[in-house]
């Protein structure tokens, strides 16, 4: 087996921006599996939050043995961005040689689906937030970056630019418990559905005991299943990243426990190509919330790309994954 480690760089279609800092491209890292002659690719986005940078991601790749399966990967590398870009090599490696589709592998119970996904809208001045938001108006979801010390006037801004617009926000780990509890009742006022990550990962206990008539979802608190026992009581939904579990694999396992335990699911994405969401709109069938507009925010993609319509991010064609 043969592994191959590319990277690449798209263009975005505008400055992104949240409460950490701005970027104007996606550098991610594409990896190919071959086995004779076939071949299966799989993408990730290493992140500085979770201390992932592109030449650490790529020695933890190098470091893989001769052969192994997909199985034996989980405990070869942890979760992370590394493991995801090779279990979904696997995934699509495995897929191309029996002929059948990633879903049918996964054990999907129908062909999967259009799921509506968030698109984002980077932080911003609140009156370039308010003409962003009018011009995604006809969007059905919009998902708010904030996490600054003017994020209501940032909201009521985005709320009346798109009046119609189911609204979630993300404020990044920006706020802490006094801030949330102070915002919960205008966040409600003004038709939030969502609020992703109030608090720092690691300070989230403050939640536990405090009012959340807004659903709170877990992000940075939540990477795979070992996640889940700290997070009863202090959130009511969890988001899932295949850069964060480390591929489809645990992702997939990540949402069967968290659905048992009664958390609600989002399934969500670093900004990257159609390639990184392929797999993601696999986890995302029936979600609460998808969040997979990564390339909905580039100037340039896969070909072929995901389609993006009035009905949602549809599920990739083999040609590009899966």
């Amino acid at each position: 087996m043969q592994i191959d480690v590319q990277r690449d760089v798209f263009r975005l279609a505008e400055a992104f921006t949240i409460s950490r800092g701005s970027r104007t491209e996606a550098k991610v890292l594409t990896v190919t599996v071959r086995d004779g002659d076939a071949a299966g690719r799989g993408e990730c986005v290493p992140y500085a939050r979770y201390d992932e940078t592109l030449e650490s991601v790529e020695a933890q790749i190098a470091s893989l043995p001769a052969s192994f399966d997909r199985a034996a990967l989980q405990d070869l590398l942890p979760a992370g961005a590394a493991r995801n870009a090779v279990d979904c090599a696997l995934w699509d490696l495995e897929a191309k040689r029996s002929g059948r589709r990633a879903w049918e592998l996964a054990g999907l119970a129908a062909a999967p689906g259009p799921e509506i996904t968030a698109y984002t809208l980077s932080l911003q001045a609140p009156d370039q937030m308010r003409a962003a938001a009018a011009k995604h108006a006809h969007r059905p979801l919009l998902k708010v970056k904030l996490g600054t010390p003017d994020d209501m006037a940032r909201l009521e801004a985005v709320r009346a630019g798109a009046p119609d617009a189911r609204i979630i926000v993300d404020a990044n780990e920006g706020w802490s418990a006094e801030i949330y509890a102070d915002l919960a009742p205008h966040l409600e006022r003004l038709g939030v559905a969502l609020v992703e990550q109030p608090l720092p990962a690691g300070a989230d206990e403050a939640l536990e005991g405090i009012a959340r008539p807004v659903p709170v979802c877990a992000d940075e608190s939540c990477h795979d299943r070992a996640s889940l026992p700290s997070l009863k009581g202090r959130y009511d939904v969890v988001n899932i990243k295949l850069d964060k579990t480390g591929g489809l694999t645990e992702a997939l396992a990540l949402r069967a426990e968290a659905e048992r335990a009664g958390f609600g699911i989002f399934v969500g994405c670093m900004v990257g190509s159609s390639l990184a969401m392929a797999p993601a709109v696999l986890v995302a069938q029936g979600a609460m919330v998808t969040d997979l507009d990564g390339p909905l925010l580039l100037a340039e993609d896969r070909d072929p790309p995901l389609v993006f319509d009035a009905a949602g991010v549809h599920p990739p064609e083999a040609a590009l994954w899966g």
